[in-house]
């Protein structure tokens, strides 16, 4: 099976997620789990947790067709001592809610050095954070995001990824998601079906396949090797149709979210019925 959806809203309460998500027809989604504007909250209340438990078992959801995302305002890499521990906290706070919800996975950003220090000095705090949040939780795998590679963001480099990973101790409990946009703007092509088999063997060689935990699928508004982060809807951007009906066509992508984070919600119910029938 393909869990593919959108990156839907919690407005109102955690519990309408999966609600949104079946009203676009998404057999998996994405979700923040707080505030993404905020540092830190509460863990939900036993009612809340009851309702969003509830409300995944009538949708038709489980914990692995779920991939939510950390807030932004993280960056494990801060040179700065207490900034980075303060985003520490924010991460062992969202895995706690994750914990406590029942979800297993957390989407992150691996963060930016602020081109204060070296890349190999950033990916070595990230990963040394990493292990102290994950001896503070139990049961959610962190999953790495890759990106396009702006303003000293790491991950744009399969390496980046790979070093982060070589220093995490539980590596049972670190993970990848490769965003389609954030890939192809940091210079991996992915407009042909064999462009983006040669882009997964690098992956492969480099990090493993085997990390692979999820997929963000995004167009791309910006053009290859930018270094932007812009999403575009499906097949109206520089990236093209081909890649995503592609993807749909590889059973290495079955069982684990491919969320859409597409800018135009409107476009949804569209998008996941053009990749699931891709399956037909």
């Amino acid at each position: 099976m393909y869990f593919v959806g959108p990156h839907v809203s919690i407005a109102g309460g955690l519990e309408n997620a999966p609600a949104n998500a079946k009203a676009v027809g998404a057999t998996g989604f994405g979700m923040f789990v707080k505030n993404q504007r905020q540092w830190k909250a509460s863990l939900p209340k036993k009612g809340d947790v009851e309702n969003f438990r509830k409300a995944m078992a009538a949708n038709g959801y489980e914990p692995r067709q779920v991939l939510p995302h950390a807030g932004y305002l993280i960056n494990l890499a801060n040179p700065d001592d207490a900034k980075q521990e303060q985003s520490l906290e924010s991460l062992i706070c969202e895995l706690k809610i994750c914990e406590t919800l029942g979800l297993t996975m957390l989407n992150l950003h691996p963060g930016s050095s602020l081109k204060l220090i070296s890349t190999e000095a950033a990916c070595d705090r990230v990963a040394d954070a990493l292990n102290r949040a994950l001896a503070k939780t139990s049961g959610v795998t962190i999953v790495l995001e890759d990106t396009a590679g702006a303003g000293g963001c790491l991950g744009s480099k399969f390496e980046e990824i790979a070093r982060i990973i070589d220093g995490v101790d539980d590596k049972k409990r670190v993970g990848v998601c490769i965003d389609t946009m954030h890939t192809f703007g940091a210079g991996y092509d992915l407009r042909t079906k064999k462009d983006f088999q040669n882009v997964m063997e690098e992956f492969d060689r480099v990090v493993g396949i085997g990390y692979l935990r999820g997929m963000h699928l995004n167009d791309s508004m910006v053009d290859f090797g930018s270094h932007r982060d812009r999403h575009e809807s499906l097949g109206c951007g520089k990236i093209g149709i081909e890649l995503f009906q592609v993807i749909m066509q590889d059973n290495r992508f079955a069982e684990m979210p491919l969320v859409l984070e597409t800018p135009h919600p409107e476009k949804w119910p569209d998008e996941v019925a053009l990749l699931l029938g891709g399956r037909q």
